[in-house]
């Protein structure tokens, strides 16, 4: 049973290691000119950025500047002459969220500036740190209960019934305390299944949406289609009907200079 849960766990893990939406970015600015970081975000989604700048001189760091932008061109996070910061929103609008960074004119050293930005999106961006915490203090809180009762109630066996029930008590004892211990574990499990939860949700919101994606490209390549269609079939007419024009035309030139 115990080789059973450690295997769920593991799998558990290994999943939500594939899964995970989240990715560290390496930048390095120019002296000069700007560097962009895109990515096509869905609508209602979380989205958390931390970035920092990175030097080897210690006595000096540069600073840069940053804008945050939606699709639509509304500015969602803007800093200047900053070394480090973070932004965190939730999308309003499907499409293409876009972060560039600058090198601000304060830069003395005139080289590459390195940037880091740790950028996390959906089921990443959810805070799993505080759902954790909340669960160990639980667990925590359920082994101390059942240890102070355990030991409440050892000492009471001794003394009523003198050292005669130690060994039954500790018995007692060592299987209730692994009760608890395989309760704690299935809480943990049960926190590791939330988040597997979480994923395959965002699996499914991601594939619904690309599913409505894709009925947009299809009807938009089935207007196509018949556009193309009917362009093609007035062409045709439109040649047919010029070159009947022109053997009229040459039909009459013929007959008024009596060549035919």
């Amino acid at each position: 049973m115990l080789m059973t849960m450690k295997s769920a766990v593991a799998i558990v893990l290994v999943i939500l290691s594939m899964v995970g939406a989240g990715e560290a970015i390496w930048l390095t600015l120019p002296p000069t000119g700007t560097k962009c970081v895109s990515e096509e975000i869905q609508n209602n989604v979380i989205v958390l950025g931390d970035y920092v700048v990175v030097s080897d001189d210690h006595s000096h760091s540069s600073t840069i500047s940053i804008k945050v932008t939606s699709p639509y061109g509304n500015n969602l996070h803007h800093r200047e002459n900053i070394t480090h910061g973070q932004f965190a929103f939730t999308t309003q609008e499907g499409g293409n969220y876009l972060a560039c960074f600058w090198v601000d004119g304060s830069n003395h050293g005139g080289g590459d500036v390195s940037v880091n930005l740790d950028w996390k999106t959906g089921i990443a961006a959810k805070d799993w740190e505080s759902v954790a915490r909340k669960e160990k203090i639980e667990i925590s809180l359920l082994f101390n209960g059942t240890s102070a009762d355990f030991g409440l109630a050892t000492e009471g066996a001794c003394d009523l019934h003198g050292n005669g029930n130690v060994g039954r008590v500790r018995d007692e004892l060592i299987l209730n305390l692994g009760l608890s211990w395989k309760y704690g574990l299935e809480r943990g499990v049960e926190l590791e299944l939330r988040k597997l939860e979480g994923a395959v949700e965002a699996i499914h919101e991601n594939l619904l949406h690309l599913k409505g994606r894709e009925a947009e490209m299809r009807d938009v390549s089935e207007k196509t289609n018949a556009r193309v269609v009917w362009f093609s079939m007035m062409s045709v007419a439109v040649c047919i009907s010029v070159s009947a024009l022109q053997l009229w035309h040459l039909k009459r030139f013929f007959e008024k200079k009596k060549l035919i």
